[in-house]
């Protein structure tokens, strides 16, 4: 690490191999907390989890059972060794909880009074964190795989929704109406993501292989795709056929 320092300091080294470096040596040194628990509420496998920006004090979690739980991360005991409880759970006995898997659960990014999930029994719900009830449900045609809310958007307010469709749905928490629909990917989106800086940039993941970049305020198609082949079909192909080979 000295010697990226001193080439850093001397002009000779890129400041992203250092951060690269810097990255990596914390990565490898992250261990298990001893003193910090958390109760054990899915009965199955957690598939999401979500923070909250606004104190960092609650956690969601969503699970594989469809139980939606919220936990309170801060320490109150004054003693280094604390379960982070369950302050409340959306569960199996609640009539509003999802009836398959949750895939993705996300706090509204500017108050902790309202959260989004998204689940296998092809809803998006956003729910009011005083009543646990949803506020607004969203109804899909196909599997719904992830949704995401922009950090920083303050002119809209739109979800973009991946599902087993090719098509990327945006859902207005405003209306409560599915507005518009990014079509471009060939097979079933996987993953979606807002831009961290400017608020109508988006990506979307796809099992097509391929990664999309939208600016959603243009009609026409993305900005760019990215993709492992550079749109070469023919190395796909030959990459597949010597995989088969070995």
């Amino acid at each position: 690490m000295l010697g990226f320092l001193t080439a850093r300091q001397a002009g000779l080294d890129d400041p992203l191999r250092l951060r690269r470096a810097e990255s990596t040596r914390r990565v490898l040194g992250l261990t298990l907390n001893p003193d910090r628990d958390v109760d054990r509420i899915h009965a199955n496998g957690v598939n999401a989890i979500d923070i909250d920006a606004i104190e960092g004090r609650y956690m969601l979690s969503g699970g594989a059972d469809g139980v939606i739980v919220v936990y309170d991360l801060e320490n109150y005991s004054g003693k280094p060794q604390y379960t982070c409880r369950a302050v409340c759970t959306v569960g199996r006995s609640s009539r509003y909880v999802h009836k398959f898997s949750v895939e993705t659960v996300q706090w509204y990014p500017y108050d902790t009074g309202m959260f989004v999930s998204s689940s296998f029994d092809k809803t998006m719900k956003v729910w009011d964190t005083e009543t646990l009830k949803p506020a607004e449900v969203f109804e899909f045609e196909d599997t719904v795989y992830s949704h995401h809310l922009s950090p920083i958007a303050r002119k809209h307010s739109l979800v973009a929704v991946g599902t087993k469709s090719p098509k990327i749905q945006l859902c207005d928490l405003k209306s409560g109406s599915k507005i518009h629909v990014l079509q471009g990917h060939r097979g079933e989106v996987l993953s979606v993501r807002w831009s961290p800086r400017y608020e109508h940039i988006l990506a979307s993941a796809s099992a097509d292989s391929m990664v999309k970049v939208w600016d959603v305020r243009r009609a026409a198609g993305s900005l760019f795709t990215l993709d492992q082949h550079n749109g070469d079909k023919s190395k796909a192909a030959s990459e597949c056929v010597s995989s088969v080979h070995y």
